[in-house]
Parts: structure tokens; C-alpha cells; sequence
């Protein structure tokens, strides 16, 4: 079973048992959350029955469970600009919620 979702801005390729990062989302760790926005679901996992949204799936959720929330790693951001005696220096840490797949509903 197989599906792809969308949050935050980006897709996600996950089946029951994923763990996936994604874009921070405000809930409490260990709650369940529901993606309602799944843009392909294929239901035995071989490709051969696969339901693909226009642009979503009818009826399609996936159900997940928030592990933990955290930081990624520092990203380094240097501008330079040669003879104009230019440079910036600056760090970035994204932030992100670990979820792990329970189900995939039709």
C-alpha cells in the first residue's frame, strides 16, 4: 500500500510503518493526525491498481502518529561580493515534526 501526500509545500512517497519528516506542524507528540491531501493512492503497492488525483484523490486519508519535534541540520549561508570588501555570514536551522504512517484509508 502506497501513497503520496502533500504538506507543507512539498510530497511525501510513504506506506504503513514510514517514518517521515516533515514540515513543522502545531500538534501535541503522540497525537494522531489525519493528511486529507493525497494526490496518488495505490492499494496493492505493484503499480497495477493505482488511483491518481486530479489534483486529489476522492475519499483518500492518511492517518499518522507525531513522533517528535526538532531541528535540522545547520545550513551556512555566505555572500561575497569580490573587491567591494562584501560578506555575510548566516546560519539556519529548519525546524520539523517526525510522523510515523498508521494507515492509508480509500
Amino acid at each position: 500500500m502506497l501513497a503520496v501526500i502533500k504538506t507543507g509545500g512539498k510530497q511525501y512517497l510513504v506506506s504503513p510503518g514510514d517514518k517521515i519528516k516533515v514540515e513543522k506542524i502545531d500538534e501535541v507528540e503522540g497525537k494522531e493526525i489525519t493528511f486529507g491531501e493525497v494526490l496518488l493512492y495505490d492499494k496493492d503497492g505493484d503499480g497495477k491498481k493505482v488511483d491518481i488525483g486530479d489534483p486529489l484523490v476522492k475519499d483518500a486519508k492518511v492517518t499518522a502518529k507525531v513522533l517528535n519535534h526538532g531541528k535540522g541540520t545547520k545550513l551556512i549561508i555566505f555572500k561575497y561580493k569580490p573587491k567591494k570588501r562584501y560578506k555575510r555570514k548566516i546560519g539556519h536551522r529548519q525546524t520539523f515534526t517526525e510522523v510515523e504512517i498508521l494507515e492509508i484509508k480509500s
